[in-house]
């Protein structure tokens, strides 16, 4: 056998392992959390350390995920500009991304290891084991993304394309550390220089959006401070492994497994059966669809993975791939408001504002805006021609939802189980699983042995995508708090002279910016206790003033370049980013227009409380 051969096998091998355990590990979080809710309230005999343990479990299935993704090129990025070139100038950008990402990885391995070596003294309160256990998750998941960094470099790129882009890189990392000196003089500017220009460059040069992150991030800490760059293994190490994110792999694992059981068809064939004769029917469908199953997850990727794999695979016969996943992103900034939101609830905690009174004020805020996207909804389809598709009898839509009942009674099945304290936000995509599994096995009797590993092992390379975004972008706003930037920012704010109707102009303003940098709870937690003051002095209810907020910041959350919701709403959708930037900026100042209706009428947002 030929040492090309070799390497192959080797490299086949390899990634045959990493995907066996990470489909494991997906198998082994629902079990768990399942048990968990078995034990707590069917049994009364809790299991105090089921969380602990997947929680050490869900780190290793982040990175494990992130490692196929690289492997298979699934992370996302923006190629927007890398696509007009012709196909000699592409290959050195395509090998100029993976170099990039090596690069990256080799520059975080050592803090990594060393991050992991620091928790071995440290013992899990529960399991009473080394929290290094846990840790090695990451160290080791950086090792195999530099493994098969090598791989695709050598698969895509002649030995001449490879050198030149490693040469590029280094030439890049030389010019930056020679100018480093002055870069501690710069202040605030070495924002501009390192999350504009580097992170910025390096997502229109097409490096996955993670990786770009993470590269402006390391390169302002280890250029223009003292600080270590460990300090970003620790805020992805935060990030990566929160309880609430556990529900991403695990919707995106039932969306799969809905469309696996035919829940998704009966589903899709009576709404179908209601709209489908009306312009963009379904666009409707997919607004209320989120409004109703938002909140339930505690997070925004977990609820679009619950509804985008049942609804996309029709909508797509008749709407191109990039509108859809534009709305999708928009209906995720549109229902933010939405209890039992975690926004909400920190920015209670953090601010003393009533939790109970945001709950309540959430709701009508977020109709406004789901109103607003079907009216732009409608005027985009108004031209759509629909041939030969009659309005069906009452006869035969009350048939299709007796047979989609099942499947429609799953989001409320989910909600019920959080509101009734069954379950926890995090644990009730296990339910939903079981019940699930249940209908696609006795009513549905559609349930194929064969697609359950292909299935793991997709769920683990979607949501390691999505969560080494959410870690590195996590690094970047830490990095962004440390600069000072929210000093700067509040007291710009507070300065304003214009009364409470310019205050919440420049809110809305800001938080679309900061929610684009920051994503929504960091900022909150950065800004909530500065600037809530200063509302309130204005004579601007709490409640209102945490509404327009709220929204604002969803906005930038969703809006490209730098939105990571933004690039999770394409991950789940499998839509390259390019195809849904046109589209979404349409929804994006659709929003933009109603946040400015619910700013400037409180009672939209304070009518209903007593």
């Amino acid at each position: 056998m030929s040492l090309v051969g070799v390497i192959s096998g080797v490299e086949a091998v390899v990634a045959k392992v990493v995907e066996w355990l990470a489909a494991s590990l997906v198998l082994a979080c629902i079990g768990i959390l399942f048990s968990g809710v078995v034990g707590r309230y069917l049994l009364n005999a809790p299991l105090v350390w089921s969380d602990e343990l997947a929680s050490i479990l869900f780190l290793w299935l982040a990175m494990m995920g992130s490692v196929i993704a690289l492997k298979r090129g699934e992370h996302m990025r923006m190629t927007a500009c890398i696509s007009r070139l012709s196909a000699s100038k592409r290959a050195y950008l395509e090998a100029f991304g993976i170099a990039a990402c090596f690069f990256y990885l080799v520059i975080i391995l050592r803090p990594a290891f060393h991050f992991a070596l620091e928790e071995i003294i440290v013992t899990t309160p529960s399991l009473e084991i080394s929290n290094a256990w846990r840790a090695a998750a990451i160290p080791v998941g950086i090792i195999l993304m530099m493994f098969f960094c090598l791989f695709r470099l050598g698969r895509i790129a002649s030995l001449k394309v490879v050198a030149f882009s490693v040469l590029l890189f280094l030439l890049g990392f030389g010019i930056l550390h020679y100018f480093s000196p002055w870069f501690a003089n710069l202040g605030k500017y070495n924002l501009l220089i390192f999350f504009v220009g580097v992170a910025g460059f390096s997502i229109l040069a097409g490096v996955p959006i993670a990786f770009a992150f993470g590269l402006g991030t390391v390169a302002y800490l280890g250029l223009s401070t003292h600080m270590p760059i460990s300090v970003v293994i620790g805020r992805m190490d935060e990030a990566m492994s929160h309880m609430v994110l556990l529900a991403v792999p695990l919707f995106v694992f039932l969306g799969l497994l809905m469309e696996m059981t035919g829940m998704a068809k009966a589903m899709i064939a009576f709404l179908a059966s209601l709209l489908g004769h009306v312009r963009g029917g379904l666009s409707y469908v997919l607004v209320g669809a989120m409004y109703l199953v938002s909140g339930i997850s505690g997070s925004k990727a977990a609820d679009m993975a619950a509804i985008a794999p049942a609804l996309f695979p029709e909508m797509k016969r008749n709407t191109p791939p990039g509108e859809l996943v534009a709305l999708l992103a928009a209906t995720g900034a549109q229902t933010e408001t939405i209890p039992p939101s975690l926004v909400l609830i920190t920015i209670g905690s953090v601010t003393g504002v009533s939790i109970a009174a945001l709950f309540t004020g959430g709701m009508l805020p977020a109709f406004i805006l789901g109103l607003i996207l079907c009216l732009l909804v409608w005027w985009r389809n108004r031209h759509v021609q629909i041939e030969n598709v009659a309005r069906p009898k009452i006869l035969a839509v009350s048939k299709l939802f007796l047979i989609a009942l099942p499947a429609l009674a799953l989001p409320f099945v989910i909600r019920a189980a959080v509101v009734e304290g069954v379950a926890t936000a995090t644990e009730v995509s296990t339910i939903g699983i079981v019940y699930g599994l249940i209908c696609g096995i006795v009513v549905y009797r559609k349930f194929d042995v064969k697609r359950i590993l292909p299935m793991l092992i997709d769920t683990a390379s979607l949501s390691g995508a999505i969560l080494l975004i959410i870690g590195a972008a996590t690094g970047m706003a830490w990095g962004l708090t440390q600069s000072g930037f929210s000093q700067v920012v509040t007291q710009i704010m507070a300065d304003l002279n214009g009364g409470p109707n310019l205050f919440l102009l420049i809110s809305i303003l800001a938080f679309v910016v900061l929610g684009s940098v920051l994503e929504g709870i960091p900022a909150i937690v950065l800004f909530g206790p500065l600037l809530f003051p200063v509302a309130r002095q204005l004579g601007i209810n709490e409640v209102h003033y945490a509404m327009v907020v709220i929204l604002s910041m969803g906005i930038g959350l969703f809006a490209p370049p730098l939105g990571v919701g933004y690039y999770a709403a394409c991950a789940i959708g499998k839509v390259n980013p390019d195809e849904g930037v046109k589209p979404i900026m349409g929804y994006l100042f659709a929003l933009l227009i109603g946040i400015l209706v619910i700013a400037f009428v409180p009672w939209l947002s304070t009518g209903f409380l007593s």
